[in-house]
């Protein structure tokens, strides 16, 4: 077990090196002393985000809100989702019906959407959970809805043969088909919820701030250390929530997925 484990963390520790030491490179080697701010050196960024206490508290405020409307928006996008992915697979009329307008919240350009929402909503958090509604739901729908119509034609007219009702064709093979479908659209649209509460955050500017108002408030004071600081803890983030709905899918479903097991 051990001796997995270090097989999958050795590699990313030794690109992490390696781009750590170009880093370096870059600072002290190629840019001037007078152009250093542009980009100071890894450790420089690791003392002024974390160990200077009021930056610290400043990032950890604006984290904690991120990821409040982060995981609000991402079950509000989870719920709508999967039953909009049922009803999409009950009838090919619905589905031809609701598909272009899941697409259509893939599609739309969002900064556009940012300020009308803000107009209609107001700039709180109730228009960031928009946001990161809008971003994150279209891979629930698709990835379900692929899961919900890729059962088994044999399977389907087993049911068939013993009248199965349409809740019990859905309840006993559909829905536990779509299972590990359904956690690769969570996997991918977690991530989103991040991009989306941070796109959302940063344009509407107002309220407690999230590492989107921390990102644009320290890019336009040249506050290139807490900038990049800010920049690592949203990535962070994101990898945790993407480790984290792995896991989970590995646990649930990986026991009988093949695409899971590993």
């Amino acid at each position: 077990m051990l001796r997995s484990y270090l097989y999958r963390l050795i590699p990313p520790i030794l690109v992490l090196l390696f781009v750590v030491g170009i880093h370096y490179y870059i600072t002290y080697g190629v840019l001037e002393p007078t152009r250093r701010f542009l980009l100071p050196p890894p450790h420089s960024i690791i003392y002024e985000g974390f160990f200077v206490p009021k930056h610290r508290d400043e990032i950890f405020r604006a984290l904690l809100l991120t990821t409040k409307v982060s995981i609000i928006g991402l079950g509000i996008a989870c719920l709508i989702g999967f039953f909009t992915a049922i009803l999409m697979s009950q009838a090919k009329w619905l589905e031809r019906s609701l598909y272009p307008w899941a697409v259509f919240t893939q599609t739309v350009p969002i900064l556009a959407l940012v300020p009308i929402i803000g107009f209609w909503f107001g700039f709180n958090i109730t228009a960031r959970i928009i946001v990161v509604v809008i971003i994150s739901i279209f891979p629930i729908i698709i990835n379900t809805l692929t899961g919900l119509l890729g059962a088994s034609r044999d399977l389907h007219d087993l049911l068939t043969l013993h009248k199965a009702s349409r809740w019990t064709r859905a309840t006993k093979l559909m829905i536990p088909y779509a299972l590990p479908d359904l956690f690769t659209g969570l996997r991918t649209s977690a991530g989103l919820a991040i991009i989306g509460s941070i796109v959302g955050d940063f344009f509407f500017g107002r309220g407690s701030p999230g590492l989107g108002m921390l990102l644009k408030v320290y890019g336009s004071r040249l506050r290139t250390e807490e900038l990049l600081s800010a920049t690592i803890v949203a990535c962070l983030l994101g990898i945790f929530v993407f480790w984290s709905f792995s896991y989970i899918g590995r646990r649930m479903v990986g026991h009988w997925s093949e695409a899971w097991s590993s």
